[in-house]
């Protein structure tokens, strides 16, 4: 019994697609990262870039892409800038998310009939052939489901040899016309899903009457029993039904590829196929059997006509591209070349490599000296207002395809590479998906680096725009923001309009293009952080760095060290739980017993401000608010001059005003308002008193109610008071408050202002449309509700507010939504005095630039931040100090774009936010980049460095063989690529390259561990050693060899002015074996290892002569891919492969002998596998190929295990990501502040089990008890029932396998319970919490407690991680 928890969201983007989804004017991006589905808005602002005499568009899309990811725009500015460049940048905004339960294969874009938002529908086609069609529902401010649609059905014949539909590619094209949708799933099937429209659009407007005679009568694109008028069909879609494709056509026996192609009146597609399967190997028999071939769609009587068909295609053809008008036809893409094939059949094409004239005998145009390789690469238009294509390789780099257009026809084809000076190098990686998002905008998804938003521009149409910019720079940012629209707001629609403006554009454009080549540049605008492919992990003490005097007793926790990204973008990435700030210069003042902390910037005058620059001014003073011996409050301010502060002698507080509540700045920033608690004081830019505004009533003799919180948002303040009234202050032009205060009805238990400066919140609007008006807001929270962010038992509730339309009005209504928020808070120590642990008066604070980031924290013993970045939701992280008494934001010299807090002892901090930290993931994320591919990690605890295995691409050239002498006679320009390994030595500080050693030719680094071996037979020594090992890729005709290395990292004299070079690695021993070595552990109590290597596993000791004795081992009959030891020396191991499955097996010295213990009793692909000890009980976790986390329990007394020689399969439980490691985690050390064990609880913690994967998630699989079990299960079940169904996919359903696992049956009581389910428990209203769970929170064991606090330390321990990191 388990419990799977996904602890980060995948960040791999696997298709995307722009559309206008959330109204019929919106220009939006919706991406699909495997099972997670985000919709963006595209924001245009201005960036400013460094332009120092000679702009560099590379520096500038460096810059941008800093400011995109930290949410900057012009504030993120360098102050050293002696001249900056506006230039118009595009930016993502993440409206919403949703956790599918299920894996998205492809999206398209429908255009329905009454929509309820305006805009287009959107179909999801997912794993094991569903459809799901949903659309935006403005009232919800989320996804509404449509239909969905089943093709899994049983009556569909197949044959017996044929794969699972979910080992299919299954893919999705839809009419442009949006007629009907086209659904390709299994091996040769087409589930046709029609639309009701009113008309064809697309021929209406097409229609030439002195080309085409009379125009015909519309017609409607349905059948016959769907003939009355659409506007009152029920449904947007008419029944769909499956076809096979041998029905269609009986020479479609191998599709390879189809899509939907454009300006045909019925719907009609072009299929790429072969009527044999085509190879490689038999190519002297197979060497053109691809054809290509269009089809005319009869929806009525669901037939097909064949308009044109081209045979004789190359074998290597791998896709259909449809073109658009300006230039027609189709593009079919293949590895070595590119065909044009027009409406007529006329066909074009070029050759991009030398691989073409030897496998092809069609006739191409010979650019054979570009030298490409178009393996998945990706094709896209560059606008309408020119025939060029832009094609993406899988390399990251860019080419240019054009046209040369005689007539109405295309005479040829042309390839050029982008420059590289022209800003192409943003692309790291290959691409998995891209989508035009606006003119001159591309996004680019990658599922191997970060997704971009990509911009491009024509030199002489920025030199015209510059012009014009130039004309009118008075304008300032706003024009060049309106130009800037009018070019860009062109979404993708307008690649489908056919007016005679844009024909003549179009013509002019072939014009121009024909006679020169312009050169395109590219800049980078945004981007996507991807965190995968997670190809290896290990887990690292968090090291406290020696000149963080902040967290002497704070616990730091573990960190989760990842290999991320592919090719240039292979990296490594750090993840840490909890928020562990940077300590800056502290300044020199000692004020006990500091209760708050405000950092405030006066300016002298709004005239200046308005004439100043954008830059964010440095603060110049400081408030601190301390209580005295006596225990009364004082005031004292501070004027910060660099690093030092200097105390203002003439500034005096009233102490019967009370405690300083807070602090703030009205009138532009040149007025500072002081709330106490029972009244307002305002003073000048001098710090002398302006005015004193009394809260009370002096008159009465009753006991008056006292202020416990403020909100400022020029020219108000908001105060709440203990007696749960609002009051509201207003200031004038001159900052003086108004006589009266106005008094808000009702009562409430909280308040806050804000200044909604872009309108996004408005709900009323003024009759006069010139009228500039302020939209400042205020949110109350009263005492039987909630709104916006609000504090009930230390959980943080965040609501989004949307504007919800009115029928029949300009004006919209306020509605809010509940965010889902999986954290839960920590629980604070105990032993701390209650008078330390009081609340703090107002426990929400607002931090508007912290590195860039706006931020929320939350004060009090259970501390954290909420920070939200554009292209994320919030995230609540933890603050690993342990007391925040206050806390405010701080930009000074030695601080920037940081904050101050005060912690238990009344101490002052200046401190920072990690930097190069990013935050989307909900855990806190560094990368460090290393430029080349990343395939294995470990780490050396004494001497605090990384080693990795890199590898980078090279020219493959045959060696020289005395068996093989006709390998000296290839004569070939255009090589092959294959990898060359080197090991390098990461500093753990620094993280900087300090060592490495190069691998012989071909030689690839397959696992890398730190060992502890003996390195003396004599004494028995053991050190800290790092073991590699290797494989040769030298083709299939040479014998497979490996290596394997130890190395010991050493201490050596540093380089100059460089202290962290003082390691080098030191080549102990080297020894060829034969067959690849595919993994490595250490095995037994003598400081020997276990090999994999070629076909055998093999345990070895390390010799002092550098050489490697075998004393055992253990004949596999096929390659290992996982051997893993149980901990602490037991001798027990696993080993695992992706042919025969799980062995478990026993070492043993006395004498030296490997024992075969069991094995899995089915065939399972295993990808990792990992013990997993519960108890007395042990476990064994695989990880298949198909997603599956299957596990099986080593039990010799059970009957079905035959004495143990087979090992017992409990429960599959389906993931839906690719799986990468699965790494055994040692249970915590307990704290300092845990009681010690009594004798009756004996029983050792559960030791979780981390999962990594390709799409870069992070999951955990914690072992339950029954009791946990039954609980979680409880809540399993009543969430599922509660809350809503994305997509109408089934939770259930999603985690029971498909094919041969899910017929494997369940062996015992209980399975795996969804986590992710259970941390959306309090997603739901309160009352919702505890509706349908009965028995929940009961017997939740010893040490968890009872009812609601039961379940949520159950719920944070199990589902979130929490005492595990």
């Amino acid at each position: 019994m388990q419990c799977y928890t996904q602890l980060t969201a995948p960040t791999a983007v696997s298709h995307s697609i722009s559309l206008p989804f959330l109204s019929a004017s919106a220009n939006n991006l919706v991406v699909a990262k495997t099972s997670l589905l985000q919709i963006f808005s595209l924001k245009s602002t201005i960036s400013h870039t460094l332009d120092k005499g000679s702009s560099n568009d590379a520096q500038a899309s460096a810059q941008i892409k800093r400011q995109s990811v930290n949410g900057l725009g012009v504030s993120g500015q360098d102050s050293s800038t002696t001249r900056a460049e506006r230039l118009p940048t595009t930016k993502l905004v993440l409206v919403a998310q949703y956790e599918l339960s299920g894996t998205i294969t492809s999206l398209a874009r429908v255009k329905i009939l009454h929509s309820k938002s305006g805009g287009e529908a959107l179909l999801v086609a997912l794993r094991d052939a569903k459809l799901s069609l949903i659309e935006w529902d403005p009232e919800r401010f989320s996804i509404s489901t449509i239909s969905i649609h089943y093709y899994e059905r049983e009556d569909i014949p197949s044959s017996p040899w044929e794969p699972d539909l979910g080992h299919c590619v299954n893919y999705l094209s839809v009419d442009p016309s949006s007629r009907c949708a086209v659904y390709k799933f299994g091996v040769r099937h087409l589930a046709i899903l029609p639309f009701h429209q009113i008309g064809d659009d697309l021929v209406m407007d097409d229609y030439d009457p002195d080309l085409d005679g009379e125009r015909p009568e519309r017609k409607v694109s349905i059948s016959k029993n769907n003939m009355a008028d659409a506007s009152i069909e029920k449904t947007p879609y008419a029944a769909s039904f499956v076809l096979s494709l041998l029905a269609l056509d009986p020479s479609l026996s191998h599709p390879i590829h189809l899509s939907f192609l454009h300006e045909y009146r019925e719907p009609t597609f072009g299929v790429l196929y072969s009527q044999v399967a085509s190879s490689s190997a038999l190519l002297h028999e197979r060497r053109d059997n691809v054809s290509f071939a269009v089809y005319n769609l009869d929806l009525e009587q669901r037939a097909s006509t064949t308009l044109l068909s081209v045979n004789n295609l190359p074998w290597d053809m791998f896709a259909v591209y449809p073109l658009m008008r300006s230039i027609g036809g189709v593009l079919l893409l293949g590895t070595n070349q590119i065909i044009h094939v027009d409406q007529s059949g006329k066909s074009n094409g070029i050759a991009v490599n030398d691989f073409a004239k030897q496998s092809t005998s069609f006739s191409l145009a010979d650019q054979s000296d570009l030298g490409m390789r178009l393996e998945n690469c990706l094709i896209k238009e560059l606008g309408v207002d020119n025939t060029d294509m832009l094609i993406i390789l899988s390399n990251g780099e860019l080419a240019i395809l054009s046209f040369k257009i005689d007539g109405r026809s295309v005479s040829s084809l042309s390839m050029r590479r982008a420059h590289s000076e022209n800003g192409f190098s943003a692309l790291l990686a290959g691409p998995s998906c891209a989508s035009i998002i606006g003119r001159g905008r591309f996004f680019i998804g990658s599922e191997r680096a970060d997704s971009v938003i990509l911009g491009w521009y024509r030199k002489h149409d920025r030199q015209k725009r510059k012009r014009s910019i130039a004309e009118i720079e008075d304008g300032g940012d706003e024009i060049d923001i309106d130009i800037d629209e009018e070019d860009l707001e062109a979404d993708e629609d307008d690649l489908y309009n056919d007016d005679e403006r844009e024909q003549q554009a179009s013509a002019e454009a072939v014009s121009t293009l024909s006679s020169e080549k312009i050169d395109y540049t590219f800049r980078l605008h945004d981007s996507l952080i991807n965190v995968g492919p997670m190809t290896d992990v290990l887990l690292r003490t968090a090291l406290q760095d020696e000149s963080d005097t902040l967290s002497k007793d704070a616990i730091l926790g573990s960190e989760i060290v990842t290999v991320s990204g592919q090719d240039k973008a292979g990296s490594i990435t750090i993840f840490q739980r909890d928020i562990r700030s940077n300590l800056t210069e502290q300044y020199d003042i000692d004020i006990a017993g500091v209760q708050g902390v405000w950092s405030i910037n006066i300016r002298q005058s709004q005239e200046k401000t308005a004439s100043g620059s954008s830059q964010r001014s440095y603060d110049n003073y400081l408030f601190i608010s301390s209580l005295d011996a006596a225990g009364l409050e004082k005031s004292t301010v501070y004027r910060i001059k660099g690093r030092n502060l200097e105390e203002i002698q003439d500034f005096e507080l009233d102490t019967d005003a009370g405690n300083t509540i807070e602090i703030g700045m009205i009138n532009g920033g040149t007025v500072v308002a002081q709330v106490s608690q029972n009244q307002v004081r305002t003073y000048d830019a001098d710090f002398g008193l302006a005015q004193i505004q009394p809260l009370t009533e002096p008159d009465e003799d009753t006991t008056q109610p006292e202020v416990v919180s403020a909100s400022f948002a020029d020219p108000y303040i908001l105060v709440i008071r203990d007696d749960q009234s609002a009051v509201v202050l207003t200031a004038d032009d001159r900052g003086e408050f108004e006589e009266e205060n106005r008094t808000v009805a009702g009562q409430w238990l909280s308040g806050s202002l804000y200044e909604d400066s872009n309108d996004n919140l408005r709900v009323e609007y003024p009759d006069d449309s010139d009228e500039e008006s302020g939209n400042v807001l205020m949110f109350l929270l009263s005492v039987a509700g909630g709104l916006q962010l609000r504090s009930v038992n230390d959980d943080i509730i965040v609501y989004q507010p949307y504007q919800a339309p009115l029928e029949g009005k300009k004006d919209t209504s306020l509605r809010f939504l509940k965010i889902p928020n999986p954290h839960i808070p920590q629980v604070p120590k105990e032993s701390l005095d209650d008078d330390q642990r009081e609340t703090p008066r107002q426990a929400l604070r607002t931090l508007p630039d912290v590195q860039g980031y706006s931020a929320v924290v939350k004060r009090g013993s259970s501390p954290s931040f909420i920070i939200r970045s554009a292209s994320s939701q919030p995230q609540v992280f933890d603050f690993a100090g342990d007391f925040l008494r206050s806390v405010g934001s701080l930009h000074t010299l030695s601080c920037q774009s940081g904050f101050v807090y005060t912690n238990e002892e009344g101490k002052i901090r200046n401190a920072q936010l990690p930097v190069q930290s990013q935050y989307e993931t909900g855990w806190i994320a560094r990368r460090i980049s290393v430029g080349e591919e990343v395939h294995a990690l470990s780490y050396h605890a004494k001497q605090d460095a990384y080693v990795l295995g890199t590898g980078v691409t090279v020219d493959f050239k045959l060696p020289e063989d005395d068996f093989h002498s006709r390998w000296s006679d290839e004569d070939i320009q255009f090589l092959p690529q294959a990898e060359q390994g080197s090991i390098k030595l990461l500093d753990g500080k620094t993280y900087q390259i300090i060592d490495s050693y190069a691998l012989e030719p071909y030689e690839v680094i397959t696992t890398i561990k730190t060992l502890s071996l003996e390195i003396s037979e004599m004494t028995h020594k053991r050190d800290s050693l790092i073991v590699v090992g290797t494989s040769f890729l030298r083709g299939e005709d040479l014998p497979s060899a490996g290596h394997i290395y130890i190395f010991a990292i050493i201490t050596v004299v540093p380089e100059p002015d460089l202290p962290h070079t003082n390691r080098a690695l030191k080549l102990i021993a080297k020894e060829e074996v034969k067959g690849a070595v595919t993994a490595i552990s250490s095995i037994g109590t003598q400081g020997f290892l276990m090999v994999a290597q070629g076909q055998k596993c093999m345990v070895r000791g390390l010799k002092e002569d550098g050489t490697l004795l075998p004393v055992a081992f253990m004949d596999m009959q096929c390659f290992v891919s996982v051997v893993k030891e149980l901990p602490e020396n037991s001798g027990l191991c696993l080993m695992a492969d992706a042919v025969k499955g799980v062995w478990f097996t026993g070492y043993m010295e006395e004498p030296y002998q490997l024992r075969l213990f069991g094995k899995s009793p089915h065939h399972i692909e295993v990808i990792a596998a990992d013990f997993l000890p519960d108890g007395k009980q042990l476990y064994i976790v695989a990880a298949d190929a198909d997603c599956n986390l299957q596990i099986l329990q080593f039990d010799p007394e059970h009957p079905k295990s035959l004495t143990g020689q087979r090992l017992l399969h409990h429960t599959t439980f389906h993931t839906g990501h690719f799986p990468s490691t699965l790494t055994l985690i040692p249970p915590s050390p307990p704290s300092p502040s845990t009681p010690p064990s009594t004798p009756s609880s004996t029983q050792q913690p559960p030791h979780p089990l981390l999962l990594t994967t390709q799409t870069g998630s992070l999951a955990l699989l914690t072992p339950l008890t029954s009791s946990q079990h039954r609980t979680l299960s409880a809540l399993q079940s009543h969430v599922q029932n509660t809350l809503p169904h994305y997509c109408g996919l089934n939770p259930r359903a999603y985690r029971v396998p498909s094919g041969g696992a899910a017929g494997t049956g369940v062996l015992g009581r209980g399975g795996i319970v969804d986590g992710g389910l259970v941390k959306r428990w309090m997603e739901g209203g309160r009352w919702r919490w505890w509706g349908g769970g009965d028995g929940v929170g009961m017997g939740m064991g010893e040490g968890e407690g009872e009812g609601e606090e039961g379940v949520r330390g159950l719920v944070a321990r199990v589902a979130g991680g929490r005492g595990v990191f």
